[in-house]
Order: C-alpha cells, then structure tokens, then sequence
C-alpha cells in the first residue's frame, strides 16, 4: 500500500471527534454548498432560457416568408404554397416543420364588451405539439367542415375580457370594406403569459381568411418556418433569403415581435451565473486551504517525526493532498446529492410559484443538463485540487527539531 495513502487513512479515522475532525466537516460543507448551488444556479437558469423560447416561438415560428411589402398591416399580400420554398426549404436538415398561415384583422363582438384581435388562420399541416402546454380548456379545431371551421381559440385573458367561456358563440367583424361579420364558437382557451400574444391574437381556420379575401385553396398569407436550433436562426434565415426570388422575404421572430429585450435579459442571466459560480468556487477554495493549514498545524509534531524518520517533503505533502482530496470527494457527493434532490423537487412537484405576469411562467422551471452539471465538477475538482497544492508547501519550510517541540 501506499505509504502516504496509509498515513493519510489513519489520520482520517483517528481524527474522529477531534477539532480537526470539525474544521473538515466544515470543509465539506463548504465545498457541497457550492457545488448544490452551481448546480441549482444553472439548472434553473436554462430551465427559464427553455421554457421563454419555447414561448417566444409557439404562436410564432423562427422564421416566417412572406411577400415583400412597405406596408404595415397586419394582414399579409398573398403567396403561393406550391412555390419554390415549399419545393426545396422542408428537407432542409435545420429546419423542423412548415407550415403555411394567414393572418386578418378584425373585432371580436359581445352583447356587452367588443375587442380588437388578430385572427391567425392554421390548416391540418399545423404543428398543434408546439402550442399543446399552452392549451388550458376545450379542444383543437376541427377542419372536419367542407367549406371552413367556425371553431376559435382565443386567449384567456380575451376570454375574461369578453366574458366568453367554452362553447360560446362570438361575431367576429373583420376590417375591410365592407366589413364582414362572422359568428364563430369559441373551442378552446390558450395562455402564454406574453401580452403581446394574449391581448389580441385568436387562430382560426384559414380557409375562413381565404374565402374572406378571395384567395385561391393554394394561396396563403405567409409560410412559417420552426428550426431544430434556435442558434441557427441568422444562418438560417440568411440562407432563405439569398434564395428566395425577388418578392418574397424570410423576417425573423426576433423582428416581427418585440422579444429582443427578453432575450437580451437572458445573457445578462448568463452573465450573472457565471459570476456567482466562480465566487462559490472561490470561497470553497479558500475554505479548503483554511482546513488544510488547521490540519498541517495540528500533525507539525508528526511532520517532524515523519521527517526525522526519513521521509521527504514530498512524501509528507502527499499525505495532506490525500486528507484534502477526501474532503473534496466527500463535498462533491454530498453536493450533487443536494442539488440534484432541490432541482427534482422543484421540477416534479413545483413547490416555488412564480408571477407569470413578471416572469412569464408560473413555476420555477427546471432544466438538467448533465454535460453542465459534469463540466461545474471537473471545474470544482480542477480548482480546488490546484489550490490544495498551496498550503502543502509549509510542510518543506517546517524543522524536525522545531516540529518536534511544537506545542498546540
């Protein structure tokens, strides 16, 4: 067996109940808090980033092609589906579904309350998984009507607005000259916390659009685009772009809705984290050179005794990076067990609510990633194992005979 390894187990076992034996325990609770921290810290982190840009795109795609136009209506100039993009974008390995929509203003009418709103048609090739979470009441549209679906989905806070409930029937006039009423029921209630979503925008069928504007079966307002990444989406809607023909234009979401500022807050929470990660793994550092020179200052009699005995610097050093590396695996463990159980709790049973209306969820959301769980470990053990090597270098200025006289 190791001579050091050996020296190093025996001072572990016989240190129990020593002040030694304390100081270490608060060495491994120093390292295990910092590690349950990290770990917290950056699960709840990439849970907001997910759950925020799994909003910011369900009512509205990464990237939408629609006809180049100076104006700026809601409503779109109408396009083709049977075009090139359709014929060449889909098998695009980046892209993950497309789908086609069509957009019409209009306002929503009651007995007693009236509200503008957006209707955004959807046909059958729509991507219903991407909306499913926000579906609070009712069903899908049903497209099962040979001429168009009267069945709507409008928002909950429309809905309290308007005072509609499932089931309801509601006349929707749309702005164009002349206007023209339409009497839609209400089939389902969505939520997502963003206002510029929730406060007017309601999907419809768009064959309801089509017939409003006389448009052709083929003929659409826009050809939404969903990205596998959405770090690819500059790349991506550049390309597009470069090969679209002349009248058409791929815009990005981050263009067509103000989302720029969620984003950007966003990085500074990336920002944020990686100031506080590096300031428990400096405090857990000196924590660990702190134990270590306790524990050096409390076996200076036995250093010396090893060292008149024959053992060199070396030798001796050893013994007290094993006595830290034990701290450390110990703080580690106790750590990721501590972590991972806050970050479980909170993920299954959603015990910490949050204000949708500031944080746009209602629930601290959590997200493991084990390859950043790892990297804040080999971070950790990396640090703190090369600190470790720092107070191991008294032992080199420390005399036999001195050693030997030291009194604690």
């Amino acid at each position: 067996m190791n001579f050091s390894f050996f020296i190093a187990r025996r001072i572990r076992k016989n240190a129990i109940g020593s002040f030694s034996a304390a100081v270490s325990q608060i060495g491994v609770w120093s390292i295990a808090l910092g590690i349950a921290v990290g770990i917290v810290s950056v699960s709840v982190l990439l849970g907001f980033k997910q759950n925020i840009q799994k909003k910011v795109f369900q009512f509205g795609a990464h990237i939408q092609v629609e006809k180049l136009t100076l104006s700026q209506s809601v409503e779109e100039m109408p396009i083709s589906k049977q075009g090139a993009f359709q014929q060449k974008w889909p098998s695009n390995p980046r892209i993950k579904h497309v789908q086609c929509v069509a957009h019409k203003a209009g306002i929503l009418k009651t007995a007693d309350e009236q509200k503008g709103a957006v209707l955004k048609g959807i046909g059958q090739d729509f991507d219903w998984e991407v909306i499913k979470e926000n579906i609070i009441g009712g069903n899908r549209i049903d497209f099962a009507d040979s001429l168009y679906s009267k069945d709507l989905i409008i928002s909950k806070k429309m809905a309290s607005q308007l005072r509609l409930k499932l089931g309801d029937s509601v006349i929707m006039y749309f702005i164009q000259n002349p206007p023209r009423p339409r009497k839609l029921r209400i089939a389902g209630i969505y939520e997502t916390g963003f206002a510029e979503i929730d406060d007017g925008l309601v999907l419809g069928d768009i064959r309801l659009i089509q017939r409003l504007n006389g448009w052709q079966a083929d003929t659409v307002g826009a050809v939404e685009v969903y990205l596998n990444n959405y770090l690819e989406l500059n790349q991506t809607a550049e390309e597009i772009n470069a090969a679209l023909p002349p009248e058409l234009t791929a815009r990005k979401i981050t263009e067509k809705y103000p989302f720029n500022q969620l984003l950007d807050w966003l990085k500074i929470l990336d920002k944020n984290t990686a100031v506080l990660l590096s300031l428990i793994l400096f405090v857990a550092s000196f924590n660990i050179v702190s134990v270590l020179l306790v524990l050096i200052m409390e076996r200076t009699p036995m250093i010396g005794l090893l060292k008149t005995l024959g053992n060199n610097n070396q030798q001796i050093r050893r013994i007290f990076v094993f006595l830290g590396l034990d701290i450390i695996s110990k703080g580690l463990l106790l750590g990721n067990l501590l972590g991972l159980g806050l970050c479980a709790v909170q993920k299954y049973a959603q015990l910490i609510p949050l204000d949708p209306s500031a944080y746009y969820i209602n629930t601290v959301p959590i997200e493991f990633n084990w390859l950043f769980i790892l990297l804040i470990n080999l971070v950790a053990v990396a640090l703190i194992t090369a600190v470790l090597l720092v107070p191991t270098y008294i032992i080199s200025k420390i005399q036999p005979i001195e050693a030997l006289n030291f009194k604690k």
